[in-house]
């Protein structure tokens, strides 16, 4: 058998869409997803690549890639982050790290493609080997396999204990199991507590500001305007600050066919109160971006009225699950999503630094991510 090579090019356009289809099938967010990154001018932010993996001259799969500088206080503990912090206002090396990441700047799950039977475990250590071999050419002396999912975890921990990586949790996914055929369904199967707030939410939403719902595919400009401009609201209110999306990227994710845009006006002006971009693929239905306009108030309720729109749409649609990211915790967990455990693997080229944030990595938990996952009463 030929062995397994790693070839690198800078654009998913570079890759044929048959082997985008093949390797990243619904429900993974496919060539559409990493299209719209490569036209989303976040050049600023990150720098994306694909490994090609080839056998031979037959591909077999692509690897998703992207260079960062990450500010280490993001995942650290407080007490760490604190003194990172400090540390930083002298030598500001301290609070960034140069990585390479195996999978997307975006996404709840990282994924390696692979065109079936291939399994995920012999392919591997020919990618960590790869990406040693360009960390060392980007001076990037930190590799990190973000947030992968448990059913990898057999196969990640061989890779552990053969090329010396550390584990590292990651912030958890959200996901919801739609029960039933209708949004009514859904709200039945909550458990009583949560089932009465949502209510009375809605009741309380609707009556202080009702608004006209639609989804909409292929926004025109001057809506996507109005979008990036709740989108940028919302951004800066966030505790928890990942990625910062561009009117580009806006543009570009509103031509491919999953994307679909929920949204909320005002019927007297039809001013947009809010929007959640909306992502068809399979039978998921991934929540990725919302925007809210905070003008308006807290008591038009506005999450939970895009909420409502969101599912009654996805089971129009015959989706049995919706995977609503990575922050916002304690709201998804009342409106009945369960927490996905994710992790990350890491190495460092330095052997000190390496033990250094394996020790640190050892420290981390959900509950010192956000508060929001703390276990009730600590």
């Amino acid at each position: 058998m030929r062995s397994i090579t790693v070839r690198w090019v800078s654009s998913a356009v570079e890759i044929p869409e048959d082997l985008w289809s093949a390797s990243f099938p619904p429900p993974l967010e496919g060539g559409w997803w990493y299209r719209a990154l490569d036209q989303g001018r976040l050049e600023d932010q990150f720098r994306v690549a694909y490994g090609l993996l080839e056998q031979g001259t037959r591909p077999i799969g692509i690897a998703p890639t992207f260079l960062m500088d990450v500010p280490i206080d993001l995942v650290a503990p407080p007490t760490v982050a604190a003194a990172l912090r400090l540390g930083g206002r002298l030598l500001p090396r301290l609070r960034y790290q140069r990585t390479l990441f195996v999978g997307s700047p975006c996404s709840d799950e990282g994924s390696v493609g692979l065109i079936p039977p291939e399994p995920l475990g012999s392919v591997l250590g020919v990618v960590q080997q790869a990406l040693e071999e360009r960390a060392r050419d980007l001076d990037a002396p930190m590799i990190v396999w973000k947030d992968f999912p448990d059913e990898t975890r057999a196969d990640f921990d061989h890779l552990a204990a053969a090329l010396g990586l550390f584990p590292v949790v990651s912030f958890p996914g959200t996901r919801i199991r739609l029960a039933g055929a209708s949004f009514d369904d859904y709200v039945a199967a909550l458990i009583p507590s949560k089932r009465h707030r949502l209510r009375r939410n809605l009741r309380r939403g609707k009556e202080a500001r009702p608004l006209v719902n639609s989804i909409v595919t292929h926004p025109p400009e001057s809506v996507l305007r109005e979008i990036f401009a709740l989108f940028w609201q919302t951004y800066e209110r966030g505790k928890t600050k990942f990625e910062r999306l561009t009117p580009e990227f806006f543009a570009a994710i509103a031509t491919e066919p999953p994307a679909h845009f929920a949204l909320l006006r005002e019927p007297t002006t039809g001013r947009l109160a809010a929007f959640m971009l909306l992502f068809l693929v399979g039978r998921r239905v991934i929540n990725k971006f919302i925007g809210i306009d905070y003008e308006l108030g807290r008591e038009g309720r506005l999450y939970f009225q895009l909420w409502e729109q969101a599912v009654r749409w996805a089971r129009a649609a015959g989706a049995t699950e919706i995977q609503s990211g990575q922050t916002g915790y304690r709201m998804k967990l009342d409106l009945g999503h369960e927490l996905v455990p994710l992790t990350n693997y890491c190495k460092h080229r330095s052997r000190l630094v390496h033990h250094l944030f394996a020790a640190v990595a050892s420290r981390i938990n959900w509950a010192s991510l956000d508060d929001d996952l703390r276990p009730n009463g600590q």
